[in-house]
């Protein structure tokens, strides 16, 4: 039997926030799909060379009440980055908060707008330790 990876999803309050946290980390929205009957939508959203690997984005326009506050029951989304180090500086001036920051320069995570818990990876070898991220305490959940 074959199984094939086709998307992970999670549901967000705010729509706007939500796409441009997924754009400050380098994704693209690769579909955005309006459901009027249902009024909801779903929105694609993947790294420009992987779009078989999106996240799915789902708003409901009337609210969702049903979110849990921490969805860290969820686990986490997980990306490969080329510098941490500059990723995460790119996050922080954009306004998002670094919850685990990358001391070993090799893992951090930050959370969405919707509490989601994003793993940023290193690719390839750990870059050597600098500050501040290596001084730096954690930061909330993560």
């Amino acid at each position: 039997m074959k199984v094939r990876y086709l998307h992970t999803m999670v549901r967000v309050k705010d729509l706007e926030a939500s796409i441009r946290f997924f754009e400050l980390l380098g994704l693209e929205k690769t579909r955005h799909s309006d459901f009027e009957e249902g009024r909801f939508s779903l929105i694609f959203m993947a790294p420009p060379d992987q779009p078989e690997c999106p996240v799915e984005l789902t708003h409901n326009w009337d609210g969702d009440d049903g979110l849990p506050s921490d969805s860290r029951h969820f686990g986490h989304l997980a990306y490969e980055v080329e510098d941490i180090y500059a990723m995460c500086q790119h996050l922080q001036d954009n306004g998002v908060v670094i919850n685990r920051p990358p001391r070993d320069g090799r893992m951090a995570f930050v959370r969405s707008p919707d509490n989601v818990s994003v793993e940023l990876l290193q690719a390839g070898t750990p870059l050597p330790s600098q500050e501040p991220w290596a001084s730096m305490e954690n930061t909330g959940h993560w």
